[in-house]
């Protein structure tokens, strides 16, 4: 291959396969040291960076101890490892410790940060608070997430992905079913009740749409049951097999490799998609036969999304177009043991 498939095959929905599929949240002081020695292991046994540890201010900084809180997380990913993928949550732009969050954390961390997330939002005036505030702190190149919680953020959830500074929207369950005053019962914060609920189950899908009308990554919501991995894995799989979303949030440690294996694609899927990308750019991208089937620059736009995804998850890649994923920014390599 002469010509990369990431530059023959890009579209402006590539972005939504551009992140570690799983986001892990801690805000107590042990557990982030113990998620950044964790995700630094995991990265060594599955050759590729499986998710992203999020230092957490929102829920994690004590009432009075917001400024020791945002010092802390600040330290911890100064001194992660260079090849560590760390972010930071810190509180909504309405919050008295907003601006002193994002002064002291981007102002002092932002080269080592992959992203800041900022909870809470409800419209674009608070994804351009949140720019103005980065900015100002000199973090002019840091992207941002933001986490949808309310009815009237996913009715504006379409012109909050299209800021060019989002990267990624999450879906915050728990406050959008509270949101709601008691219309929607507490069974649909369960594992079971947020994919079968009709308002919780429209909200999901309206912002992996709009997530991917723009190129952004669409991050599933928590599931609380942390100590059931099997219906965390089938919740993860129903995110990512039915409602179109790329990334999950883990709040246990224990959540990560159910949630990585849950977005991996298997690897007859992954041969399959090697053999169709060399067969394509051997034809230099002109239509190809496989199996009995017609490809065109469409299918191939899906197996390359494939072939990265399966990068991220850890996934062995065949050896004919695995020099074409290493430098993806994801992970380093592309082996599972």
């Amino acid at each position: 291959m002469n010509t990369h498939p990431r530059d023959i095959l890009a579209t402006a929905q590539a972005g939504a396969f551009a992140l570690p599929v799983c986001d892990h949240y801690s805000g107590v002081e042990a557990r982030m040291r113990k998620s950044l020695q964790l995700q630094a292991d995991m990265a060594d046994e599955f050759g590729a960076c499986v998710f992203d540890v999020t230092l957490d201010c929102e829920d994690g900084a004590p009432v009075g101890g917001e400024a020791e809180h945002a010092a802390l997380v600040t330290e911890l990913a100064l001194n992660a490892p260079a090849q560590a993928r760390v972010a930071v949550r810190v509180h909504p732009v309405d919050h008295a410790h907003f601006d002193a969050d994002v002064a002291t954390i981007a102002g002092r961390a932002a080269q080592r940060l992959t992203h800041l997330m900022v909870p809470k939002v409800e419209s674009v005036t608070d994804v351009q608070r949140a720019v103005a505030a980065l900015d100002a702190a000199g973090a002019t190149a840091l992207p941002l997430h933001v986490l949808i919680e309310s009815p009237a953020a996913i009715h504006r959830a379409f012109d909050i992905a299209a800021h060019p500074r989002v990267q990624s929207l999450s879906f915050g369950l728990m406050d959008f079913v509270s949101a709601h005053g008691g219309a929607i019962p507490a069974s649909a914060m369960g594992v079971a009740g947020q994919f079968s609920h009709p308002l919780v189950l429209r909200a999901k899908l309206d912002m992996a749409s709009a997530c991917h009308a723009h190129g952004k990554v669409p991050s599933h919501c928590v599931v609380t049951e942390f100590k059931d991995l099997a219906a965390l894995q089938a919740a993860a799989r129903k995110a990512a097999n039915e409602l179109g979303y790329t990334r999950m949030w883990s709040i246990h440690p224990d959540q990560i490799r159910s949630i990585v294996a849950a977005f991996a694609p298997n690897e007859g899927d992954v041969s399959d998609a090697a053999a169709i990308i060399e067969r394509a750019a051997a034809a230099e991208w002109a239509p190809v036969s496989f199996q009995g089937r017609l490809h065109d620059r469409a299918s191939y736009r899906y197996y390359w999304q494939l072939l990265e995804r399966a990068h991220q998850t850890g996934v062995n890649i065949p050896e004919t177009v695995r020099p074409f994923l290493v430098s993806n920014p994801a992970g380093a390599s592309s082996r599972r043991h």
